[in-house]
């Protein structure tokens, strides 16, 4: 019997789940996918803080999963929260991509002035690069976001460089450093998120990719001491155990970072209660100007 696989239905979604059952043919494990409407793929003229952040695109594959529709979930791994109902488990995390933002542009870029975004990580850090750049919401899937901007709504946009990949995508534009322009913890990175089942565990188990396991697992160490999640403006990356993190005011004018080796979970998370420490009042008062409570 074939692995029932839930997905959202854009296209980058399509893509990862493609990708994921290409890799079970290949250990001839037959999959086939089931395409499943989340809140966030339903509310794409709101603000994800509005709707209750990375989590909106996750919950109705979660459920799906517990009540047994679907064995399992394709996921872009920085869009599952930092906490996680009982009963699931990561079984995969595959070998991550670009875990760059990009910034997709048609004219000069010294010409852009409003650029797309509805992050307010991205928003942030643009602020602290020019604080002169129109920063203005933009939701919806890759090709919805491309052709706002091909329609001069906007000078520029921001995508995670990763999904252009995906969708086989080459666009106008430059990649941002992540050094510089901390991403997402997580971006880059595909997940298979499964039921608590060992022989469906291990039949996923396969296609994970140690190195990027370790990776993903100090991002997410160190943003579940933060917490935040979308309404913060904070970026978390660690490449072979070199952690880089930062949580910036919503106007990015101020900033708390962090730049450590790490060799272990429990230092990750020590990392992340300093950065919380220092950036405090940055977290509260994200979560006041939004008009979200803690």
């Amino acid at each position: 019997m074939a692995i029932t696989i839930g997905t959202r239905g854009s296209k980058l979604a399509l893509a990862q789940t493609e990708t994921v059952i290409k890799k079970l043919a290949k250990l001839d494990i037959p999959a086939e996918q089931v395409i499943i409407t989340t809140e966030g793929d339903a509310s794409t003229q709101v603000p994800l803080h509005a709707i209750g952040g990375q989590g909106v695109f996750v919950r109705a594959l979660d459920d799906a999963i517990l009540d047994g529709r679907i064995d399992c979930a394709v996921h872009s791994m920085k869009d599952i929260p930092a906490y996680r109902p009982s009963g699931l488990f990561t079984a995969a995390v595959l070998k991550r991509d670009s875990p760059a933002d990009y910034i997709a542009h048609l004219r000069s870029i010294e010409g852009v002035r409003v650029i797309g975004t509805s992050s307010t990580r991205r928003r942030a850090q643009l602020l602290r690069h020019d604080p002169e750049i129109v920063v203005k919401d933009l939701r919806g899937n890759v090709d919805t976001r491309l052709r706002k901007l091909n329609a001069g709504e906007y000078d520029a946009i921001i995508l995670a460089e990763a999904g252009l990949t995906r969708l086989g995508l080459r666009v106008p534009g430059e990649r941002f450093p992540p050094e510089k322009f901390v991403p997402s913890p997580n971006q880059g990175t595909i997940a298979v998120v499964s039921r608590a089942d060992p022989s469906l565990m291990e039949v996923l188990s396969a296609l994970d990719h140690p190195e990027t396991r370790t990776d993903v697992l100090i991002e997410r160490a160190v943003m579940e001491q933060l917490g935040g999640g979308c309404f913060t403006p904070l970026g978390i990356y660690s490449r072979g155990g070199h952690l880089v993190a930062e949580v910036l005011s919503l106007d990015g004018r101020r900033t708390e970072r962090i730049d450590a080796d790490i060799t272990s979970i429990e230092q990750a998370r020590e990392q992340g209660r300093i950065l919380k420490d220092r950036a405090r009042d940055l977290i509260e008062e994200a979560y006041r100007q939004l008009g979200i409570a803690q």
